[in-house]
């Protein structure tokens, strides 16, 4: 049986926050396990984590993108405005403070970045383009490449309407993928656009309002479903009467490959030869793997343009990686002239799925550089020398514990250290330090300099492996 604990809890009262009570209560052990949905990080969880943020940081930054951080709370008609009644009331973590105002745990960044664009609508300089490393939650089923608790890279520039800016915001997502080894044909762009969208279920379809929204949503769900099910959803949304001609007119939009496949009311519209322009400059940025997709939605409300998705073309992880679009109207909704904007958002789990499922994670090795052993009674000798070196920037993890050498070795393997250096009284009288590689064994005696150029030198090659991730640093 666990054993049992007595906890005292205190309650306390939103509408008389100076009111509290204690009471008592029983409990076994608490569970070692994390909060479901939730992740722990591990030394070794955040190598992986640190290289893929490095890896974002350093892409994004070459565009011109800044960092920016908002709030991890906001309130919920932040969300309640545009992003969705399923998001709000089915997935937003949102509770009451004590002030009695609803606010929710953000679980996206788009409703906030607007909010802050509004805010200085006249001071920032346009075309602003704003990037940040985040934390969100959404009350959503755990399962694979999906988690309660997520972190997401979030670009997004504004001020710039057209063809070029989406081509851009794309073009970087590219570019990502490429940063992390992926070749062209293990992964997609598939592209469509939300007045494409609406001209196809207003005109084409001939659907009204309440039908169109119903519609795009099913079409959202159709890798999701069985192909009867997505028929018969289909039938009710148009009605029996109308369902004949209108299965007929959606099967012709789903065999259509490219947009001179598409029916001739549909190719012919403004908004199709807006895409034909993005394809145009995707083209001339060296982006050979975009496809259009008729059947592309994102099921956010708020996507008024361009819409993309990356897609894995792994059999084993044949899904959507990330996405994102053209979302002019959502700047207004805090008070401010419209701003167009377009954005995207990669995910921290389904970027490492995407990396482990082609093999594409490198070997990693711990932040620290040199594990230093302490040979016989060398310990204040080697404790000046360890801070020496740290001085130096050449970070080291001195063993005191006096353990046998063949443990403190272990340990440092255990750790993934790259060097070990043994200190005793010889070693300091003589200033010539044995340095040896945890990884290829060899193993060399060097001055203390030369120690320091050889760490640096080995840093410099693996800088995105190695660099110690701070979480005060999310977004720089």
């Amino acid at each position: 049986m666990a054993p049992t604990a007595r906890v005292e809890l205190t309650r306390f009262s939103l509408r008389d926050a100076g009111k509290y009570e204690t009471i008592t209560d029983t409990m076994t052990s608490l569970s070692s396990e994390s909060y479901k949905g939730a992740r722990d990080w591990y030394p070794e969880d955040m190598r992986v984590r640190n290289y893929i943020f490095r890896t974002w940081r350093r892409i994004v930054k070459s565009y011109g993108y800044e960092a920016y951080d908002a709030p991890l709370l906001e309130p919920i008609e932040v969300y309640a405005a545009k992003s969705g009644q399923e998001l709000v009331n089915e997935q937003t973590y949102q509770f009451v403070d004590r002030g009695e105002r609803r606010v929710a745990i953000r679980p996206e960044m788009t409703p906030s970045v607007s909010r802050m664009i509004a805010a200085r609508r006249q001071e920032i300089a346009y075309p602003a383009r704003w990037y940040n490393i985040g934390q969100y939650m959404r009350y959503e089923r755990p399962q694979r490449g999906r988690e309660r608790e997520f972190w997401q890279l979030n670009c997004d520039i504004f001020g710039m309407d057209g063809a070029l800016p989406e081509a851009e915001i794309i073009s970087m997502g590219y570019d990502l993928m490429k940063a992390f080894g992926a070749a062209d044909d293990m992964f997609a762009i598939r592209i469509n656009n939300r007045q494409v969208i609406n001209f196809m279920m207003a005109h084409y379809l001939g659907l009204d309002t309440i039908q169109a929204q119903l519609m795009i949503k099913l079409f959202d769900r159709k890798g999701k479903i069985a192909s009867d099910a997505f028929r018969d959803q289909a039938i009710d949304i148009f009605g029996q009467e109308a369902a004949p001609t209108g299965l007929q007119k959606i099967a012709q939009l789903l065999a259509a490959k490219t947009m001179a496949d598409l029916p001739e009311a549909i190719r012919d519209s403004e908004a199709v030869k807006e895409i034909q322009e993005l394809f145009t400059h995707l083209e001339r940025a060296g982006v050979k793997n975009a496809v259009f997709d008729i059947t592309l939605m994102r099921g956010l409300d708020y996507y008024t343009g361009t819409v993309f998705e990356f897609f894995d073309t792994h059999p084993e992880n044949n899904r959507a990686l990330f996405g994102g679009g053209r979302y002019d109207g959502l700047v207004s909704l805090f008070g401010a002239d419209p701003v167009s904007a377009v954005g995207f958002a990669p995910g921290l789990t389904m970027t490492q799925l995407f990396l482990e499922t082609h093999g594409l994670l490198p070997t990693f090795f711990s932040t620290t550089d040199i594990y230093m052993i302490v040979v016989g009674d060398s310990l204040r000798g080697a404790a000046k020398l360890a801070k020496e070196f740290r001085g130096e920037g050449v970070n080291v993890e001195l063993d005191f514990t006096g353990r046998k050498i063949d443990k403190q070795l272990k340990t440092a393997v255990k750790k993934a250290i790259p060097y070990i250096m043994f200190i005793g009284d010889e070693e300091l009288a003589s200033e010539a330090y044995p340095l040896k590689d945890t990884t290829t064994s060899n193993e060399q005696k060097l001055s203390f300099e030369r120690v320091v150029s050889t760490v640096k030198d080995r840093r410099r090659k693996k800088t995105s492996e190695e660099d110690e991730f701070d979480v005060s640093d999310l977004s720089s």
